[in-house]
């Protein structure tokens, strides 16, 4: 994983937990209003963050943080997530994923394997109007396709038999190394100690932590502004995610961009950002303002 930035502590990025965010460098995307342009331009790109030291503080972290979250810049760029998430769920925390969904196929074996808590994906506006928000070739089929998966967490009850099912981490973890003809016994310094803490912490804990979530849980979001939306392309998102549990409306503050000309740009009121909010409550069941 090409990891940019480690934040130790969060009350707000994982609903009701305490956790630490991951940030992924590059992202596939190229939203003028990024606020985290240093993880998607790369001649912004910050000093990377050694695996090693990010599993090292978790491990100090085992017994005080609830949950970890995963975000970017694109974090399923990254062809060892999988790997890395195991790693992660070994250690008995929540995982959380912060995606824009280009890569459905990722986002559902992560969703099988039972190595997800909460998904968040970004919904940048209308279909008909994706790639000229994120400025860059979309594969839309891909976009839809990851919608549908997530709205098909409650749907199914082949979903539910395997969240409720005990998951063996380390056999997955196996299993993804045999798959990419990885030699096991050359395995990092820091997945042979998070796992060897593991083994102490529960040998030494007769009331481990349990992952009591049997629920995968989501939401869907968008970072609205004037120049890409209006009241008719909420009812186009909300057609988009019809049914789903929760949408979240992120108001667009030009503070930091990574294009400079969107720091001029203009922000919605308050009073039609609950406009917008009561627009969406037609299409899902619970829409906040973030």
């Amino acid at each position: 994983m090409i990891i940019g930035g480690l934040q130790k502590f969060s009350l707000i990025d994982y609903p009701h937990k305490i956790s630490a965010i991951i940030f992924t460098i590059g992202c596939n995307f190229r939203c003028p209003f990024c606020h985290n342009p240093e993880l998607v331009n790369p001649k912004l790109y910050p000093k990377k963050i050694p695996e090693n030291n990010v599993f090292e503080f978790l491990e100090s972290r085992m017994e005080k943080l609830d949950a970890v979250v995963i975000t970017g810049g694109e974090p399923t760029l990254h062809k060892d997530l999988y790997q890395f998430i195991s790693k992660i769920k070994s250690m008995d925390f929540l995982v959380k994923l912060d995606t824009n969904g280009t890569y459905p196929n990722i986002l559902n074996r992560l969703i099988k394997d039972n190595l997800l808590n909460y998904i968040a994906m970004d919904i940048k506006g209308s279909l008909d109007r994706y790639e000229e928000i994120v400025t860059t070739k979309v594969n839309l089929e891909n976009i839809k396709d990851s919608i549908n998966i997530i709205l098909s967490l409650y749907k199914s009850n082949k979903t539910k038999d395997i969240l409720n099912k005990k998951t063996d981490y380390k056999s997955l973890d196996t299993k993804f190394n045999m798959e990419k003809k990885v030699n096991i016994s050359k395995r990092s310094n820091a997945e042979m100690k998070a796992n060897k803490s593991k083994e102490i912490y529960k040998d030494a804990n007769s009331n481990t932590k349990v992952n009591t979530d049997l629920e995968i849980k989501y939401e869907f979001r968008t970072t609205v502004l004037p120049k890409f939306h209006n009241e008719g392309e909420i009812h186009k998102i909300g057609k988009l995610v019809n049914g789903a549990r929760l949408f979240v409306l992120q108001k667009f503050y030009p503070s930091k961009t990574l294009d400079l000309n969107f720091l001029k740009e203009k922000q919605f009121s308050n009073n039609q950002m609950l406009k917008f909010k009561k627009i969406l409550e037609n299409y899902v069941q619970k829409c906040l303002i973030r």
